[in-house]
């Protein structure tokens, strides 16, 4: 299995790279760039997410044909009972943090995740104007510059007092100052996308508690990471219930990313 999924992940490495040359493409052409649609629930969508979209779809389903595919922009195709039994499938948000590449911050990311038994077993995420890939599996989590860079191996903190959050650029809530508090929090950051679950993962954060909406798509990769890098991400504040996917609604409610030993 650890071969398998060392030749997963850099195909997917590739994948990735390749969706997020496409997405600066349009990035860096004042004429694509501000080109926005929205979808039914008011959620922004650039010409950059379709292009990383077609991108990713195609090559995963050229590279693994066994394998099914869940892409944001495929919401309103597969339906849930299309989905319910599948065993094991991809997960992928092409282009995450719509706003910050709209707001042009640079903060945005490709997600790819294997969701195997309902867990994400498997996440690559690509930072394209930085060039930088975090990755995870069981065989750890890494971080590295370029498809030709030293693979640099994470691990989370484990800090327990003195720590540092982690927030959102885009979607701050008040609810997040009582969760800082109750563990320690003294300091914090702020960044977009899945970077998030990426700066815990490195250590750069402890914790990242997100109270407001998310989708699937927009967690998984993350999670995979993170938990490659000893941390763990749970249900809401109160529980040490994990997170799980291939819900009937593809909505989640509110989470905790911790990079330390949780105990209620």
């Amino acid at each position: 299995m650890g071969n398998k999924i060392a030749i997963n992940i850099n195909i997917l490495l590739e994948i990735t790279k390749e969706a997020g040359d496409r997405i600066l493409e349009v990035y860096n052409n004042p004429a694509t760039a501000q080109v926005v649609d929205f979808k039914e629930d008011n959620s922004p969508l650039t010409l950059a997410d379709r292009a990383s979209h077609a991108v990713i779809s195609q090559a995963l389903t050229r590279y693994f044909p066994t394998i099914p595919v869940l892409s944001e922009e495929d919401q309103d195709i597969i339906d849930y009972e299309t989905r319910k039994n599948w065993p094991v499938y991809w997960l992928v948000d092409p282009l995450d943090g719509t706003k910050e590449f709209i707001n042009r911050n640079g903060e945005f990311t490709v997600n790819i995740a294997l969701i195997e038994k309902r867990k994400p077993d498997l996440g690559v995420i690509y930072v394209p104007v930085k060039d930088t890939f975090y990755y995870g599996s069981k065989e750890g989590a890494f971080k590295k510059s370029g498809l030709n860079g030293k693979s640099i191996r994470l691990q989370v903190n484990n800090k327990s007092t003195d720590r540092v959050a982690v927030r959102s650029k885009s979607h701050a809530s008040p609810e997040e100052d009582v969760i800082l508090t109750r563990f320690g929090v003294v300091d914090f950051i702020s960044v977009g996308s899945s970077l998030k679950f990426c700066m815990v993962a490195e250590g750069k954060a402890d914790l990242y508690y997100r109270h407001g909406p998310t989708m699937e798509w927009d967690t998984a990769a993350g999670q995979a990471i993170l938990q490659a890098a000893g941390g763990s991400v749970y249900e809401g504040s109160e529980t040490i219930k994990k997170f799980v996917y291939n819900k009937e609604s593809m909505l989640n409610g509110s989470f905790l990313c911790v990079g330390f030993q949780h105990n209620l």
